[in-house]
Formats: C-alpha cells, sequence, structure tokens
C-alpha cells in the first residue's frame, strides 16, 4: 500500500501478484506493518518513508483495524525514537580482552567492546558452541528467550530449529504467562475470550488485574462505549492505576488473595441463589464437589474480608451485581497468577462465568488471552523433530526460564557453559537477580546476545550481534487480545549490520554445517509455513490473501445475529469432560487440588520483611523495552519519577520515612536503594516500585535483586508478586550486627 503526499492510497503488484511498494508519487510511500512488541492489541501500524531520504518519519495507527482503530498507545507513538536511536547497537561487538563481565555505565560500552565482522561474529560463535558440545554435551548450551517480538518467524521459527538441531537445552518459556495458560486450560481446554468488540454490549465491566490504559488501551473506547450505554467499570487491583482512577469503582485487594476474593463471591452467589442451574447442569462438569468447598466458613464474606483487606459488604456488593447484571464481563490479566497461588486465581476467576452462565450473552463471559485462537503452523515452523539428528539423538532436557539463577549456579547434569540471549534482558526481568548475574559472571560461561541495545544483558555478553525493530522485517502474527492475523511488511532496511533471527541462526546453523535444506529457507518460505494450517478459522487466510489485504479476520463460528459467542454451549469445550471444569481429575492425577482453593504465599512475611512489594511495569516502557530512551524515561519521571518506591503514609510515619527520602529496601535476597514518594495508591501494606535498567539505577540494581526463583502452582510461572520486603531510611553503609540478611542489608 503506498500514498502521496496528499494521502491518497494505491496497491501495486509485479508480475508474481506480490505487493510491491512502488509509490503513486516520488515524495513517500506508506507500509502496512504491526507492532510485535508484547501486548494484546497487536496494533495494525503505517509507516510513512520519505523517498528521498529512504526513513520512516511517521508512524500511525492503521485507520482500517477494527479493534486498535488509528491510534497508537503512547510507547510506540514515539516508536521512531527507538529505531533511530543513537545509542542503537549497529555491528556485530567482541568483549575486548580483560574486560570483566558486568554492568558498565551507559556510553561506556564502546569501551568495553570493539568492532568485528560478521563472519568473524559468526565463526566465533560457530566453533566456541561446537567445543563446548563436544566438550561438555549439547545439553549444556542454553538459549534464552521470550517475546521481545511475538511474531511467528521473530518468536519462534529458525532460531528453534537451530537449538532443535544442535541438541541444545530446551527453554521452558514461563516467565510471564504459563500459570494462566495452565489455569484457563484446566477449566476450558482452550483459551478463547469474547471479541474486545463484544465488550460495548456489556453492562458490568470487571477490569481484574487489568490495567487498560497501560497494557490493553485498544480495549478502552470500548469500554466507554459500554459506560455511556450505562454499563460500570470495576477495577480489581491493589494498585490504583489510571485504569481504577478512571473507573466507577476501585476494589484495593490485597496482593496475591485473588483467589478468597473469587470463592467469596462463589460463596454469595450460592447462598443467595443467583447460581444459572441450567447452564451449570449442561455444560459444566464438578460443580457440586465446588459448592461444598465455598460453602465453608473460609470463604464466607467476612472472613475474606479478613484474607484481601475488603470490606464483607463490598464483597457481597459485587457478587449480587456480578450475578445478576447482563451481560457481565471480565477482564482479567497475568499480573494475579505470579504468585506462588497463581494458577489457582486464575482457575478460580475464570470459573465464575461457568456459575452465572455468562458466556450465553453477547458481551459476556471473561478474557484472558485470544491466542489459543490461531492456527499458525508452529511446528512446520520449529520443527522440533530436528533433535533427533542432534548428536543427543533424542529429546533433549528442558529448563525453565524463571529459575534461570539456578541453571546458571547450580545445574550440573550437565552445567550450561553456552548462554544465547535474544528477544530478551534477562540480566533485568529474571527474577532473584542476584544469582542471575552471579551467573552471567561466570568467566566459564560463553554468552551471546542479538539486541537492539547494549542492556544490562548485552553488559555481560562475550558477542553482542545487532538485531532489528519490527519496522525492519518481515513477519506474521495473530493476537492475543483480538482475532485478526496480520502480516507486517518491512519498512525500512534493517539499520547498520542488524540481521533478523531467521537470518542470523540460518546462517550459524550452515556455519556449524548442518546440512538440512530448512536452514536455507527464506523468510518468504516460513511465513508460507506459518500460514500452511487446515485450522477452520484460518480459512482465506494464505500468503497471497495478507499480500492483497494485510489484516484478515478469523473465520469465527458465529449464531444467526452474528455474534461470536464462545463456551455458550458444551460444544466448546475441550477438556476431559468436554465441559467447563469446577472439579479437574487431571489436576488430581498431578497431585494438585482438583478444585481451587486459598493458599497464603510461603513467602517470608514477619517483622523483618512485613511489607508486600509490587514489582511493576512501567507505564511508559513494555518490560524492559524503552527504559533507555530518553523520551520514554522523562514521561515515566512526570508520572511518578525514577527509581521510586510508592509506599503508603501510614507505612512511612511508622518508619520517619517522608517524601524524598533515600530509603533501603531489602528482604533475605537483596537490597537496593529508591527514593520515597507517599501515596494512596498502594493500601497499607504494599509497596511498590517499577522494573527498569539496572545500570540506569542509582545504585546499579533493579527490582529483581528481591523476586525470588519459586514457581507458580501450575504452570511453573514466576511469583514476581509474591515478594515480602522491609524499608528504612538510608543511612551509610555500617558494618551488620545482626545475622539475620534483611537487618545487614538494611544497615
Amino acid at each position: 500500500m503506498t500514498t502521496n503526499g496528499a494521502g491518497a492510497t494505491a496497491f501495486s503488484h509485479d508480475e508474481d501478484g506480490k505487493q510491491s511498494l512502488a509509490e503513486t508519487t516520488p515524495r513517500t510511500r506508506v507500509v502496512h506493518t504491526t507492532c510485535s512488541l508484547d501486548c494484546p492489541d497487536s496494533c495494525g501500524v503505517l509507516a510513512t518513508i520519505d523517498l528521498g531520504t529512504n526513513r520512516v518519519v511517521r508512524i500511525a495507527g492503521d485507520p482500517a483495524h477494527p479493534v486498535t482503530r488509528g491510534f497508537l498507545c503512547g510507547k510506540v507513538t514515539r516508536y521512531l525514537d527507538r529505531v533511530y536511536s543513537p545509542d542503537r547497537l549497529l555491528y556485530p561487538m567482541r568483549r575486548r580482552a580483560g574486560v570483566a563481565k558486568g554492568s558498565l555505565k551507559p556510553g561506556e560500552e564502546h569501551l568495553a567492546f570493539e568492532r568485528i565482522s560478521w563472519d568473524e561474529a559468526l565463526d566465533t560463535i560457530a566453533a566456541r558452541l561446537q567445543q563446548i558440545s563436544d566438550t561438555h554435551g549439547p545439553e549444556s548450551i542454553l538459549p534464552y528467550s521470550y517475546a521481545g517480538t511475538i511474531g511467528q518467524l521473530g518468536y519462534g521459527s529458525m532460531d528453534r530449529r537451530f537449538f532443535h538441531r544442535l541438541g541444545a537445552s530446551q527453554l521452558d518459556r514461563t516467565i510471564c504467562a504459563s500459570a494462566g495458560t495452565a489455569a484457563f486450560n484446566s477449566v476450558y481446554g482452550v483459551r478463547v475470550g469474547p471479541e474486545p468488540q463484544s465488550f460495548a454490549h456489556a453492562k458490568l465491566i470487571l477490569a481484574w488485574g487489568a490495567n487498560l490504559h497501560g497494557n490493553s488501551i485498544h480495549l478502552w473506547p470500548f469500554v466507554e462505549q459500554a459506560r455511556r450505554n450505562g454499563a460500570r467499570l470495576v477495577v480489581i487491583d491493589p494498585y490504583q492505576t489510571k485504569t481504577a482512577r478512571l473507573a466507577d469503582q476501585h476494589i484495593a485487594i490485597r496482593p496475591g488473595t485473588d483467589t478468597a476474593l473469587a470463592m467469596g463471591m462463589m460463596h454469595v452467589i450460592l447462598r443467595d441463589g443467583l447460581e444459572d442451574r441450567d447452564y451449570i447442569r449442561d455444560c459444566t462438569h464438578g460443580f457440586g464437589a465446588l459448592r461444598d468447598r465455598v460453602m465453608t466458613a473460609d470463604y464466607a464474606p467476612e472472613q475474606v474480608a479478613i484474607t484481601t483487606g475488603i470490606d464483607a459488604e463490598v464483597i457481597v456488593a459485587l457478587a449480587r451485581a456480578y450475578a445478576t447484571t447482563k451481560p457481565a464481563v471480565i477482564r482479567v490479566n497475568y499480573g494475579i497468577q505470579r504468585t506462588d497461588n497463581g494458577g489457582t486465581a486464575a482457575r478460580a476467576v475464570g470459573m465464575l462465568p461457568l456459575m452465572t452462565g455468562a458466556w450465553k450473552h453477547h458481551g459476556g463471559g471473561v478474557m484472558l488471552s485470544t491466542s489459543n485462537a490461531f492456527g499458525f503452523n508452529s511446528a512446520k515452523l520449529q520443527m522440533p523433530e530436528l533433535m533427533r539428528a542432534s548428536p543427543l539423538g533424542r529429546d533433549a532436557r528442558t529448563l525453565n526460564m524463571s529459575q534461570l539463577g539456578e541453571a546458571l549456579t547450580q545445574v550440573d547434569d550437565p552445567a550450561v557453559h553456552a548462554l544465547f540471549v535474544y528477544n530478551s534482558n534477562p540480566a533485568a526481568v529474571a527474577p532473584n537477580q542476584s544469582a542471575v548475574l552471579r551467573g552471567m559472571r561466570r568467566d566459564d560461561l560463553f554468552t551471546v546476545v542479538h539486541d537492539c541495545f547494549f542492556t544490562d544483558t548485552a553488559d555481560h555478553a562475550d558477542i553482542v550481534l545487532p538485531s532489528p525493530s519490527f519496522l525492519e522485517q518481515d513477519d506474521v502474527q495473530g493476537a492475543y487480545g483480538h482475532y485478526f492475523a496480520q502480516l507486517s511488511l518491512r519498512a525500512m532496511e534493517p539499520m547498520g549490520e542488524s540481521r533478523s533471527n531467521v537470518r542470523l541462526f540460518g546462517q550459524l546453523a550452515q556455519r556449524m554445517g548442518f546440512p538440512e535444506p530448512c536452514f536455507r529457507e527464506t523468510e518468504e518460505d516460513l511465513l508460507a509455513q506459518a500460514l500452511d494450517t487446515q485450522h477452520p478459522w484460518h480459512q482465506g487466510i494464505t500468503l497471497e490473501a495478507l499480500k492483497q489485504q494485510p489484516m484478515i479476520a478469523l473465520t469465527l463460528p458465529r449464531n444467526d445475529r452474528g455474534e461470536f459467542l464462545p463456551f455458550a454451549d458444551a460444544t466448546w469445550f475441550r477438556t476431559p469432560s468436554g465441559r467447563g471444569e469446577f472439579y479437574s481429575a487431571s489436576l488430581q492425577q498431578q497431585g494438585l487440588d482438583p478444585l481451587p482453593a486459598y493458599a497464603p504465599t510461603p513467602e517470608r512475611n514477619d517483622a523483618t520483611q512485613p511489607l508486600r512489594m509490587l514489582a511493576r511495569k512501567a507505564d511508559h516502557w513494555m518490560n524492559s523495552t524503552f527504559a533507555n530512551i530518553p523520551q520514554h524515561r522523562n514521561m515515566e519521571q512526570a508520572r511518578i519519577g525514577l527509581g521510586t518506591l510508592e509506599i503508603h503514609p501510614d507505612d512511612a510515619a511508622e518508619r520517619n520515612i517522608a517524601q524524598d527520602d533515600t530509603v533501603a529496601v531489602a528482604n533475605d535476597r537483596g537490597s537496593l536503594n529508591l527514593t520515597a514518594s507517599l501515596t494512596h495508591r498502594v493500601p497499607r501494606g504494599t509497596v511498590a516500585a517499577t522494573l527498569g535498567w539496572n545500570k540506569l539505577a542509582a545504585d546499579g540494581n533493579g527490582v529483581n535483586v528481591l523476586t525470588s526463583e519459586r514457581l507458580t502452582d501450575l504452570g511453573g510461572g514466576a511469583t514476581f508478586y509474591a515478594t515480602n520486603v522491609e524499608v528504612r531510611l538510608h543511612t551509610t553503609a555500617t558494618t551488620p550486627t545482626s545475622s539475620d540478611p534483611v537487618e545487614a542489608a538494611l544497615a
């Protein structure tokens, strides 16, 4: 698609029918691309290229997209600041001899690294990986990646083929969504939800741990449309987000007690006879067992009030409103799962529409993720069968990414001797940061990092490779917040010598002598393979079709009114019982509780570390992406300040802490220094600090120095929000007199 300076639009195609980028005037052209950041919205983006300079001069939302509808979030609106940042990593770099691994001050990275050619970089990496494989076995090599891009090619294609063929350890990618995924699979057998457009028809919307303004902004117009039609928005969140401030009601729940609230609501619904008995009879399994559990005193409103910090009257009113308002919809996000009992919390919240029959109504139900609706052919892209051709001749072991610190410092069967990082920044985002960094600083660990910038992780690398932004590569993707597949066309040539994951790992495989033709396939080949699927909802979504129209809706099943009503009847469920499961025999077979039950976190919670800390995501960057961009840092500074600990005034007063004091925040894993911000955005007993780059913090420590590697009850996920700390005024260092690690850290 192209436009002239006045905005006229034209399409042109070459002799093979491929969409070309021919322009209608010599001034500009416009390319449809797709934001591939880890966000549910997967926005359609129009990139305007100045043909005189061959630079992208403007990006804007695609007004033709029925969900994202022509506007971008504040992060991506300024995306060109990232693309053209003077700090972009543009060439392969090698650590200089004698320079120790570890944090570098911003701007000093080039003192520690020297430029090398791609040939030298690939030859060095191939030789070192081969030597490590021969000496320690291929499983001593660990790839580490996540959703720095969620495009099908960038997220998992040639890279997975390479590591499968090498015989490297597999990575269990659990750091974000695995507990919620396992939870909803146990209840529904499949992860789909209402269309975002249907929220406009709801009469009650519960945003449960979901900051729509921060991480699902394109759902907000549909919520506002519903509110104009009389709907109420209720936010359940420990933190007063912007969404909470704009809501009709904010319920400030105590962190980690979502299971208790959901089951308390069930107690009231059943006590008052507000359940949908016909739906329960026709579409669910295990209701009797669940009823027996929730109708105990443990889940009476008065007891749940003690657990959650929410008044009993509020719990009763919420339950009654939810059960009697039609349609009622829940937008639940992954925050509620990031505690030890997080999978159970997601199960319990996910069961509420089963109890009330909310799925029968257009605009009702619960949305966690829509990702399961897409049928991209990941098996063809990733080719796990290549492990059979590796030196192992079998499937390689799997290591959990949420326990990277343990993998780098404790695993010895075999130990990890090579770490290949792409699409992620584990030195900042992985839990138990002290152990992670201790492992990354090992002299015997060979580390390669593929990124756009010198991140905290790149500071620990032996070889650093430049990667492209989403504007610099072709890809195809779905979404986990809507039901449109999109082609993302490259809007510009890669900056410097940046190479995509497809090109990098294909060339590296050839350097290592892998003979399989799959390593010589192009991005065009992989795009076609991703779309080579028999999934019934992908009818008509081919590469050729997407070249003609780069955004195509899935062919969702609809009723005679054109409504998409998942789980409106029993045919939708893919569980062992074929129904929505209150009681899960499959969980019982794994030795787990087949019913939800509230359990407090095992995190140490005593007078030494009595405050629950929320290791929040900053509003103006995506995980750690954008944390180094000055414009984004300025926006975050204007919001709450950088390096800030948000603390309730009462908790601060008890510790003689005043506004803007420097405070030490510590637990038995580590400590960091922050600036106190006294605020009612957090309830008593809770403090909050945001994720960022370690080396941009005043003391070089990030928030994950405080988080643990304990895993969630389901899915093996990270427990970022099950972190307790103590906070005191920062003083100059003294010799600690206490044997307690928290007291020592605060001394």
